[in-house]
């Protein structure tokens, strides 16, 4: 029997009303709150990732990079932004970029490209879509530059557990990219919805490095 996590069991708590959680905060976010709290190890700092070529400043504060008639598969990602000792890090500038479904960048305009600021919680997401492959990279990827005062700015990448170059193993197949160097920017993917409106959803907390 698989030993249950201690998010679960504070979510139990929670549903059988033995832990309440006050209104106006978030039971998510007060459950991701108790396990910061409870880690006695500091965190460790996201990996970083190249930046890669097609970087564009001044992207626009845009959380919705998918149009409702855009092709490819639907795509939702949300985290947190911490530092090393597991607080949050509130308004910190989350910029991301990435290829369409077909492997393409906007290099004229900004389609799939964002500038987001974590609120309060230290919370980010954005809805896009599924990332294609493109000649010269071996994995699907989103680009991440993280900035935030007092810490150094990360530059990484998100890849796909469910990416066929990783052939359904990517904890022995993630260096076929020999861009990325950590398994841990590879992140599980789950899939919601009905078959007429199935779409993906990924976490991707990333941890900041103090200067």
């Amino acid at each position: 029997m698989t030993q249950p996590t201690r998010r679960d069991c504070l979510l139990k708590c929670v549903a059988l009303g033995s832990l309440r959680v006050m209104p106006g905060l978030a039971v998510a976010d007060a459950v991701l709150a108790v396990e910061i709290k409870e880690r006695r190890a500091p965190l460790r700092a996201t990996p970083p990732n190249e930046i890669g070529p097609f970087y564009k400043r001044l992207a626009p504060n845009n959380a919705h990079l998918r149009g409702a008639s855009d092709p490819g598969l639907a795509l939702s990602v949300n985290g947190h932004v911490l530092n090393v000792r597991g607080d949050v890090v509130p308004a910190a500038k989350v910029e991301i970029w990435q290829a369409d479904h077909l492997g393409s960048y906007d290099l004229e305009g900004y389609r799939y490209r964002a500038s987001l600021s974590a609120d309060t919680a230290g919370r980010y997401s954005f809805d896009s879509v599924m990332p294609g492959h493109y000649p010269g990279r071996v994995c699907q990827h989103i680009h991440y530059s993280v900035t935030a005062p007092g810490h150094k700015r990360l530059i990484t990448q998100l890849y796909f557990a469910t990416d066929p170059a990783f052939e359904g193993d990517p904890d022995r197949n993630y260096t076929r990219d020999p861009i990325v160097m950590s398994r841990e920017l590879v992140r599980p993917v789950t899939l919601a919805g009905d078959p007429d409106v199935i779409h993906a959803h990924v976490d991707f907390d990333v941890v900041l490095e103090p200067l």
